[in-house]
Parts: C-alpha cells; sequence; structure tokens
C-alpha cells in the first residue's frame, strides 16, 4: 500500500532532511516550498531512492495556495497519509530593530503557515477519518531566548493552537493524530540565509545536530504519533529549567544568549537574504556548522526506544537477584 507524506520547507534545511528519511521509509513525497531548485533537487533524491515526488512552489504564508498545493499533490501521488509542517521565516535582531512589516512576515510564515497547511491536511484527513500532522516545534517554545523575538513568538503559538486543536480531535473521537517534535539547535542553511542585524555572523545555540538527526526523530514521530517528541538532553534542560527557575533563566539569557547565537567576524550588511523571496541554488540540508554539528542523539535513541532501558534495568536486577541466590 502506497503512503504519502507531506512536507512544507522540503527544499532545505530540515525539512530537506526530512523528505529523505519519509523516501528511505518507503513514502512518496509531496513537496512545498519557495525555492525551485531546492525542490527540484529534493525530488530527485526522492527518486533515487525509489519513491515518487511531486513539488508546488508555494509560499505558506498564502492560505489558499497551500490548499491548491494540497490538492494538485493529493491529484499526482494519491490521499496524503502525513503532513509535516516545517518551513518557517525568521531575523536575527533585537525587538527594538526590527520593522513591523519585519515581525508580520515571520509571523505569517512561521505561525499562520503551520494554520495554513494544517487546515489543508485536516479538510483531508477528517472525512477519512486517518492520518497525522506533525509540527516541527522548537525547544524556544516553552523557553524564549533574546535575539528570536518574532520567530519564539511564532514557535509558541503553534503550541498553543496545536494543544487546542488536539483537545478537539479527542472530543470529537477523531482517529486523526497531532504530533509535535520539540527541537534543539540544528545545523541548517537559515544562518547563511535568514535576515540578521547583529554585530557578527548568526549561530544556532550550542550543543547543534546535524539535520538528519532531527529528521529520524520527525519520521518515528509520524509513524509512532504521540503528543510530544523531544529531541536532544539540550531540550528536555531548557523545558525543565523553565518549570524550575524562568527568572534565573532571564538572567542567564541576558548575559549569555548574545555572545552564544554569534561568531566570527562581523557580518556583510549587503548579504541577501530569503526573507521576502528565496535565494537562488539549492542550498542543501546543511549548514555551516558540519565541524561542530553532532551525527547522534542518545537522549533521542531512549526516547524512541522506550522499552529497552527498562528491560536492561529488569534484566540487572535478575541477574542481581539469581547471584544473591547462588551465593546463599
Amino acid at each position: 500500500m502506497r503512503r504519502v507524506a507531506v512536507v512544507t520547507g522540503a527544499s532545505a534545511g530540515v525539512g530537506r532532511a526530512v523528505v529523505r528519511e519519509f523516501a528511505r521509509r518507503g513514502y512518496d513525497v509531496g513537496l512545498i516550498a519557495r525555492g525551485e531548485e531546492g525542490l527540484q533537487g529534493a525530488a530527485a533524491e526522492v527518486a533515487a531512492l525509489g519513491r515518487r515526488a511531486t513539488y508546488v512552489i508555494t509560499d505558506v504564508a498564502d492560505g489558499e495556495a497551500v490548499e491548491r498545493a494540497a490538492a494538485r499533490i493529493e491529484e499526482v501521488l494519491g490521499p496524503i497519509d502525513v503532513w509535516t509542517n516545517v518551513a518557517f521565516s525568521n531575523v536575527f535582531a533585537e525587538f527594538k530593530d526590527l520593522t513591523m512589516a519585519e515581525y508580520r512576515r515571520i509571523t505569517e510564515v512561521t505561525y499562520l503557515g503551520y494554520v495554513h497547511g494544517t487546515m489543508a491536511a485536516l479538510g483531508r484527513m477528517l472525512p477519512r477519518n486517518r492520518g497525522v500532522i506533525v509540527q516541527v516545534g522548537s525547544a524556544l517554545a516553552y523557553r524564549s531566548i533574546p535575539l528570536q523575538s518574532a520567530y519564539c513568538g511564532a514557535k509558541s503559538a503553534i503550541r498553543g493552537f496545536t494543544d487546542s486543536l488536539r483537545s478537539e480531535l479527542i472530543h470529537d473521537g477523531s482517529a486523526v493524530r497531532v504530533a509535535m517534535a520539540i527541537l534543539p539547535a540544528v545545523n541548517t542553511p537559515q544562518f547563511s540565509w535568514c535576515r540578521s542585524k547583529l554585530p557578527r555572523k548568526a549561530q544556532p545555540v550550542p550543543p547543534i545536530f546535524q539535520p538528519e538527526v532531527i529528521a529520524r526523530g520527525i519520521v518515528w514521530l509520524a509513524m509512532h504519533p504521540r503528543r510530544e517528541l523531544r529531541i536532544g538532553w539540550s531540550t528536555l534542560k531548557a523545558l525543565f529549567g523553565q518549570i524550575v527557575a524562568p527568572g534565573l533563566l532571564d538572567r542567564l539569557l541576558a548575559k549569555s544568549g548574545y555572545s552564544g547565537q554569534q561568531y566570527d567576524g562581523s557580518v556583510d550588511p549587503h548579504k541577501p537574504d530569503n526573507l521576502e523571496s528565496p535565494l537562488p541554488g539549492d542550498w542543501g540540508a546543511h549548514g555551516a556548522f558540519d565541524t561542530r554539528a553532532r551525527s547522534h542523539s542518545t537522549q533521542l535513541w531512549f526516547a524512541t526506544h522506550p522499552y529497552w532501558p527498562l528491560a536492561a534495568i529488569t534484566g540487572v536486577v535478575l541477574l542481581a537477584s539469581l547471584g544473591r541466590k547462588a551465593l546463599r
């Protein structure tokens, strides 16, 4: 039986890695993004893995365009089983340095883009009473950091509307599932293409993970839907800190949150960015931090193999018990 997954933001970064992982797991993949060269590259990778792909050039801030893209994908590939919202935009800057147009654009892409994708998916899944929607979230939805106020606000909004929707689906007895992946810092091209008003180059807050690590978690979540999948010990630490001492984190981030998001020399003030339109070229999944990014997450392994630790502990207890009996 064919399975169909849709990925927004499919041309690069986490979305690009998720496209490949879905294809490896036997899915045909519908690709949604703005950059045609990246979409073509992603479609070629899906074909190389023996699966079908179709792409629709779409700005997810346009709800009608997202609906048309969903209709086109089902026309070509068939009924959508999984919809994964990944696409976002960002500007690295203090709030006081952002314009209203920039703030609105980030919100329309990063927050409303998820709303548009979710609406398009639900419109098809609810009548069939099956399907999974995966929202690719962030630890920043729980613990905001300086210099990314619009992005943090959008990620928090995604979590809020997703929680509300999930309760509605449970109330209605729907078999459609909505899940959220909570991400750590990831080595993607966004730090090269996002608009920045910082004095130095933008970087993800370490520890940094390769996008393939994240993709494995997201596709696992799509195939084993649960409320949330939190990826990386750093994500767990951020969430725990926000519960235990949010005021202390405010002060710590005021001191370290600026330097932790910047590196190397000054930014070229004329550097092009992708806020309003895509940059040319196929950017792929990885950013500029390959030498510093981790290719494995022990925490993710435990999260996606929940019975193995229990089995190991049980085995140790049994062996210890047998050992004590043997010594008697």
